[in-house]
């Protein structure tokens, strides 16, 4: 069958997109820019590129009249004001465009609306829905709470506060009920809804099994993640003062930060969850929904969980576009550097570790190593298997290969020596450029500290590795 996928770009569209593909539908993908989506080889065959902007009414054109199916994921966590009017208006407009095409069924991710007096986020998409349900086609409307996944907007501002704040003095909404479903859970719901005909014209709501507030969610997180957690709310806050909590604490920006205290204020239970037992789908217990999502730092562990993922089919597909380093809450350190001859170049990242060693300050690795090794860690001990050759899954020193394609020249790797944190070491050589990168995303108060404590050596270890690949030296 051939689907219309908008938001294609976005958090949830880029999950389903290889499901749907390994579905063995033909998909329309709607981007705004061309240039920002690069189709997945593995799916090329399968999938169409078109530049539409649901607000300019001219690109609408460029929608073919034979698609059957289409999934609505368009939506807005903006601050601006006129927010509201410009998502009735793309739907409006989705609805026009769509009218003389063979369209039988849309599928509308929406959030959970069970109360009278709602945020204006939350209202703005019951308005949608309801315009969405004008057309022509059957409207299937799935409404979600709080999405665990790294990634989402709510969860990661989740994970800034309970990773940084050992007590917090947190705002009365945190008792605020909410029922949070797993990612993997929403993609399941999205895919398995598509032409059953028992969910046309129909809403449910989707959530998982565990309802709670968000304290006890950030305790929960807490609980996953190892961390001794205090927090206690107040009454004294308002909505704007909790918006500049959440503003200077997390990664968020004021404009989400704003909209996501509305939407906290207003209790997100599922009231109707029939689907998952008419699609005989068992939705993930929260704690075991951050055991998914949030692999604690153990030898094969991080690799289990993406050989997981390698297992649904995609080993062959472009990974640049499914695995990306997280950017919530981490530390950065990036460097860049014109490579003059980019084969041999990239033979160096191919060959780095092991015997052939770190390029610069060795001696300093190996401290590095012996230190992982005193107190239980791998060390540099496991070296490598081959000396130019890199597969996902293989143990590099003290790192593990995440993934590895020497044809896009790119290489990233994931720390498996004991840290309080998670550490990524990521080469990529585009347009004639070595862009070298390392992140840490920091595990508590003694995250931190560690990172400003080893960042005096960075300067000359990462610049010296970085100036030998590229043959600088």
């Amino acid at each position: 069958m051939r689907i219309l996928l908008t938001g294609v770009t976005g958090y949830i569209g880029q999950r389903l997109l290889p499901v749907l593909a390994q579905e063995g539908h033909e998909l329309v993908c709607c981007v705004r820019d061309r240039k920002r989506f690069d189709v997945p080889q593995n799916f090329v065959d399968q999938v169409k590129v078109i530049e539409v902007d649901f607000l300019k009414p001219e690109t609408l054109g460029n929608i073919p009249k034979d698609i059957q199916g289409a999934y609505y994921l368009i939506h807005s966590m903006s601050g601006n004001d006129d927010f509201s009017s410009l998502e009735l208006q793309c739907a409006t407009n989705f609805r026009a465009a769509v009218a003389k095409t063979d369209l039988q069924q849309v599928i509308y991710l929406s959030g959970i609306v069970n109360e009278d007096n709602l945020s204006k986020h939350l209202a703005s998409r019951k308005a949608v829905e309801e315009e969405l349900g004008k057309g022509h086609y059957q409207l299937t409307t799935l409404r979600a709470g709080i999405i665990i996944g790294s990634g989402s907007a709510s969860f990661e501002i989740m994970r800034d506060l309970a990773e940084k704040l050992p007590v917090m003095i947190a705002p009365k909404w945190l008792k605020t009920r909410c029922q949070p479903i797993g990612i993997r859970d929403v993609i399941d719901f999205l895919s398995k809804s598509l032409f059953d005909e028992r969910t046309y014209g129909q809403s449910f709501d989707i959530g998982g099994p565990d309802v709670l507030t968000y304290k006890e969610m950030l305790l929960g997180y807490a609980q996953v993640r190892g961390l001794k957690r205090y927090i206690f709310t107040v009454p004294v806050m308002t909505p704007r003062l909790s918006s500049y909590w959440l503003y200077f604490i997390t990664s968020t920006s004021y404009p989400l930060a704003v909209a996501l205290v509305n939407s906290m204020k207003i209790e997100v239970v599922a009231q109707d969850n029939r689907l998952a037992e008419l699609l005989g789908i068992e939705p993930l217990p929260y704690l075991l929904a951050l055991e998914r999502t949030f692999q604690k730092i153990q030898k094969n562990e991080i690799v289990s969980s993406w050989t997981d993922a390698l297992s649904s089919g995609l080993l062959e597909n472009n990974f640049s576009d499914y695995i990306n380093v997280p950017t919530y809450g981490c530390f950065v350190d990036e460097r860049i550097r014109e490579v003059p001859e980019p084969q041999k170049t990239l033979d160096r990242i191919w060959q780095i570790g092991g015997k052939t060693g770190w390029y610069y300050g060795d001696w300093l690795w190996k401290i590095r190593g012996y230190m992982d090794k005193l107190v239980g860690g791998v060390g540099l001990r496991r070296g490598r298997t081959h000396r130019d050759q890199l597969s996902v899954g293989d143990a590099l020193d003290f790192w593990r290969v995440l993934y590895a394609d020497k044809e896009e020249g790119r290489l990233m790797l994931f720390a498996e020596m004991l840290l309080p944190g998670e550490a990524w070491l990521e080469f990529k050589l585009k347009e004639g450029k070595l862009i070298q990168t390392a992140t840490f995303r920091p595990k508590g108060i003694w995250g931190r500290l560690y990172w400003y404590a080893v960042l005096p050596f960075h300067g000359f270890i990462f610049n010296g590795m970085i100036d030998a690949l590229a043959g600088k030296k």
